[in-house]
């Protein structure tokens, strides 16, 4: 089949609109505005291999109980947090092996994926985008995808299994991924459309008008290339200019910028653990901004194999995470996890410093949840998952509590509280919610 290429300008150009805003056809139009008590947030936290249950499952139920080594970091928001125990999320099971990329690709969804390295990828929209449909019509972003490690959603990532879904946890229906922003200054420009708050009203306007004609110049080539494609390419090509027009849209309404201060844009090449710290330093921004009330965070892919030497544990995560039972693993675990829920805590404190008035915070009127793709790394459970929830939803979640739920219990159920609480009338999700979970 003959090849046909977009030239430089029209790359560089439109890889940038498809970064900044994914084809999101659900989205209704942004011509309402909520009250700040009516302001509701989903946030999801995904991380890579599972967790060292023992090392983090506290012993007592309840609001008495006592922070494990794991969560011990989470000691100054603990009056904030829900750990969840017996959660499953069963519809994650691959078909052979594969453990890590379906449990990945099921994290938001809740749905059993079929097990394909094509283009012929099938899973369910994500939970963080039903709540975007109803929430992203108060704000200028209707949900953000971001992450550490990049990487092509094309190709074999685990036995079989697309690379799709390893490398993305939102989807916006059952055949598109959305990309993640791994780049802090990318994420930057998205949060404040090239705004620079030293600019004048002349420099904003021009930069306003220079961005409409790159992207002008996109949709022409493609459209261009429409009748010279087969049918999977078109169908490709029109959710890309999907994304090129939405955010043609979002450019006329960005005016002046957001109304807060923003950060100064951050470097791009950032050392690993800072690098996640800016990362949450953004999205804490983006909420106290409201340019958006929906985020995804990626710490790692499916089954990273990253090492840390800056907590002395130099093999391979995915690696040590099939621990094998032997106490150098289990100790090198709990390392990682643990650091891994620092950078959580991290987050959640960032959310309660943002005063949203009367005594509410941003942390308050959230939900954030946290999790892994599978329960322990070496036995590739899907039940019994390490499952997180910060913040109270605006009221909706009562935390400061261990809530052991009935085994296999379906992570569909808290996905169903969570869209309630935000004001999504559903009372089903994914392969097997049934309804929403109880005492919370």
């Amino acid at each position: 089949m003959k090849r046909f290429k977009l030239s430089r300008r029209a790359f560089l150009g439109g890889a940038g609109a498809l970064l900044a805003l994914p084809a999101l056809e659900m989205f209704s139009p942004k011509n309402a505005k909520a009250e700040p008590n009516d302001l509701k947030r989903i946030l999801a936290f995904y991380v890579p291999n599972g967790i060292h249950m023992p090392a983090w499952t506290p012993t007592t139920e309840g609001e008495q109980y006592t922070l494990p080594t794991i969560l011990e970091p989470l000691a100054p928001v603990r009056d904030k947090l829900l750990v969840l125990s017996g959660l499953a999320n069963t519809p994650a099971r691959p078909d052979g092996p594969g453990d890590h990329a379906a449990g990945t690709a099921g994290f938001l969804t809740c749905r059993h994926v079929i097990k394909t390295e094509g283009a012929n990828i099938k899973n369910g929209i994500s939970m963080d985008q039903v709540a975007a449909a109803h929430l992203g019509q108060f704000t200028r972003i209707p949900s953000l995808q971001l992450g550490i490690d990049g990487g092509s959603s094309a190709g074999d990532c685990d036995s079989g299994y697309s690379c799709a879904y390893a490398r993305n946890i939102s989807w916006a229906s059952e055949t598109q991924p959305l990309p993640k922003a791994v780049n802090p200054q990318v994420v930057w420009d998205i949060l404040f459309g090239g705004f620079d708050p030293k600019a004048t009203a002349e420099e904003q306007e021009r930069q306003k008008i220079y961005r409409t004609s790159v992207l002008d110049y996109v949709l022409e080539e493609a459209n261009a290339l429409n009748g010279k494609l087969g049918t999977t390419d078109r169908r490709k090509l029109d959710e890309y200019m999907t994304g090129v027009s939405e955010l043609e849209k979002k450019i006329q309404k960005t005016g002046s910028g957001p109304q807060c201060t923003p950060m100064n844009r951050p470097p791009g090449d950032l050392p690993y653990p800072e690098h996640v710290l800016m990362m949450l330093d953004l999205i804490a921004l983006a909420v106290q901004c409201d340019a958006t009330r929906v985020v995804s965070f990626m710490l790692g892919n499916a089954g990273s194999g990253r090492s840390y030497p800056f907590l002395l544990v130099n093999e391979g995560h995915h690696e040590i995470s099939h621990h094998q039972n032997l106490d150098t693993n289990y100790e090198k675990l709990t390392t990682i996890d643990r650091w891994e829920v620092e950078q959580f805590a991290y987050l959640l404190g960032k959310l309660q410093a943002i005063d949203e008035g009367n005594g509410v915070s941003a942390l308050d009127t959230s939900a954030v949840f946290f999790s892994s793709e599978i329960e322990d790394g070496n036995a590739h459970r899907h039940t019994n998952l390490p499952v997180l929830v910060g913040g109270s939803l605006g009221g909706t979640f009562k935390p400061g509590r261990h809530v052991v739920v009935p085994d296999e219990t379906p992570l569909a159920n808290l996905f169903i509280s969570m869209l309630q609480g935000a004001g999504v009338p559903t009372t089903t999700f994914g392969d097997n919610g049934t309804g929403p979970l109880a005492n919370l």
